[in-house]
């Protein structure tokens, strides 16, 4: 349940266009609409976790989001934001090898 609040959470603000969102993603080069698409892909995989039948879709689509994120604080050397950024793509990897068995 975690990790859909926190998917719909910062879906929502990404698809709302929050200004700390905007600046955080203002400096990766997204524009506003692919902000809010990305906002709604997160909150859409945060939706299909909820259902057995797409939780490993939905499961894979946020750790997708959560590396990308990842990838952009390392291309900026921004350790402190990938230190964030690990507890949540754990929290998706444990979600995700405990379904599994």
């Amino acid at each position: 349940m975690v990790a859909v609040f926190m998917g719909l959470k910062q879906g929502y603000a990404m698809l709302t266009g929050k200004p700390e969102m905007m600046e955080m993603f203002g400096k990766w080069n997204f524009n506003k609409t692919g902000l809010m698409i990305t906002g709604a892909v997160t909150m859409l995989s945060a939706v299909m976790i909820l259902f057995p039948k797409t939780f490993v879709w939905g499961n894979f689509l946020m750790a997708v989001g959560i590396l990308l994120i990842i990838c952009f604080h390392f291309a900026d050397k921004d350790l402190k934001g990938v230190a964030i950024e690990l507890p949540f793509l754990l929290l998706n990897t444990v979600l995700h090898f405990d379904k599994s068995f």
